[in-house]
């Protein structure tokens, strides 16, 4: 059994009543554990055929299943993009924020990338998704997973959210708010955070959570759709933040949504409010459900100044470029052509609709190419992680079980044959990674920081 809180004990048995026995006896159950089918690259049905997993649907999530594996990072499908881990619950966000291909969407608290990446599997690679984290780090690894599942139209940036609304003032089409919150609903998956857990860091996720709102509401174009979501079961945090949002800005409701079996309304009594649209809002309880739980409210923007866009880039002379286009020549089926970019030796495709990002700390402006040495280009991870056998001259085929897979992934030089040069590495027909073949042995480019120690 974890050991809650003793004052998170008493306040929900304040507050569900006859629903606390059961809501504390689902602390005595596992853990729920998901992933998330990347149908950027391969299809919900086809990854059912050559899952590793057992799998089983996740109702309110086309893409997700739950498994019931100690491990499923550790598999070279998981290197190539084909899925990401996710809690379950968390899964609804992405399934409510509803993103449509070509809108330009922003996920203002983005790191670890779980939302952000069913985002981007929503936009289907059109349109323009905006991946924020404000803490340095965690930014780092947002980027990475934007990288491993091969997302093309993904800007990550380190900011903020009161200096990026000074950039995109009315700008997106959706916004997501996966606030930073007390952290209720990990108390399972994680029992380390009931150490931290206490009612002044509800009252000051509140506070902090309504700052958020604010400055996310100024980047939302009019007709827009903002959601706000948590994993928390304050309701402080929850119907306390939206409630106070609303009465702050009048130009914004909350809408109905789809609703499945598990999930539960907003308890606007938990507040004392008398405002019965906090009852659209959508509770998810790990005693109602098979989910750890979240909180989740779909706001819409009636009206408000349409976004005025200056999208005014220099384009880079295709004549820098020569290395890149000769490598494309030599090596691709179709060269990726779009607004390129150079940070450094660094050449990145912007995705569409990118305004100016000057002033801004960018972590990733786009789709990493490779870098410019000189005389020559190299490819990067991300380059053939967004790559697909068909796209590519030269490909090296390796089978999921292999004793080849795993020494790649490890990093090492292998004897295989192939044709010189650079070879795009794929598992089971799926992209994981560049080699280059010299002589019938395999050069290994799998990034070092990635590579697999030990014994797998």
């Amino acid at each position: 059994m974890i050991e809650l809180p003793n004052d998170f004990k008493e306040k929900m048995k304040i507050l569900l009543k006859e629903e606390y026995k059961k809501f504390i006896e689902s602390y005595n159950d596992p853990k729920t554990q998901g992933l998330r089918v990347n149908t950027l690259k391969i299809a919900c049905k086809d990854f059912e055929k050559i899952s590793p997993f057992s799998l089983k649907k996740v109702s309110w999530a086309e893409e997700g299943f739950y498994h019931e594996v100690d491990k499923p990072g550790k598999h070279p499908y998981h290197e190539a993009g084909l899925y990401y881990i996710q809690e379950p619950s968390a899964m609804a966000v992405g399934a409510l924020l509803d993103p449509q291909p070509g809108e330009r969407i922003l996920d203002l608290c983005a790191a670890p990338g779980g939302k952000s990446t069913h985002i981007a599997a929503k936009l289907k690679g059109e349109g323009l998704l905006v991946s924020n984290e404000v803490y340095p780090a965690r930014s780092k690894i947002l980027s990475q997973n934007i990288e491993r599942l091969g997302i093309k139209n993904c800007i990550v940036t380190n900011e903020s959210p009161a200096r990026l609304s000074k950039k995109f003032k009315n700008y997106f089409h959706r916004i997501l708010v996966d606030a930073p919150c007390s952290g209720e609903g990990m108390f399972r998956k994680d029992p380390d955070t009931c150490k931290e857990w206490s009612i002044d860091n509800v009252s000051m996720c509140a506070e902090r959570q309504l700052d958020i709102l604010e400055q996310a509401q100024k980047m939302l174009m009019p007709e827009g759709i903002l959601v706000y979501s948590t994993c928390t079961f304050s309701p402080e945090e929850n119907e306390g933040v939206i409630e106070k949002f609303i009465k702050n800005y009048p130009e914004f409701y909350i809408e109905a949504v789809k609703t499945y079996d598990g999930f539960a309304k907003g308890r606007p009594e938990w507040i004392l409010s008398d405002d019965e649209d906090l009852k659209k809002a959508i509770r998810l309880w790990p005693h109602q459900l098979r989910g750890e739980g979240h909180f989740i409210a779909v706001l819409k923007k009636r009206d408000g100044e349409v976004a005025k866009i200056k999208n005014k880039k220099k384009q880079i002379d295709k004549k820098a470029l020569k290395d890149y286009y000769d490598f494309g020549k030599k090596y691709l089926n179709k060269i990726p052509e779009g607004k390129f970019i150079v940070f450094g030796e660094q050449l990145y495709i912007l995705p569409e609709d990118t305004i100016n990002l000057e002033n801004l700390k960018v972590i990733r402006p786009g789709l990493h190419l490779g870098t410019l040495k000189k005389n020559r280009f190299e490819p990067s991870h991300a380059f053939a992680l967004s790559l697909k056998p068909e796209d590519v001259k030269n490909n090296i085929f390796m089978d999921a079980m292999s004793q080849d897979i795993i020494a790649y992934l490890k990093g090492e030089s292998i004897s295989f044959e192939g044709k010189n040069g650079w070879n795009l590495v794929n598992v089971d027909g799926y992209s994981i990674g560049w080699c280059k073949i010299v002589n019938n042995i395999l050069k290994n480019h799998y990034p070092k920081g990635l590579r697999w120690v030990g014994q797998i």
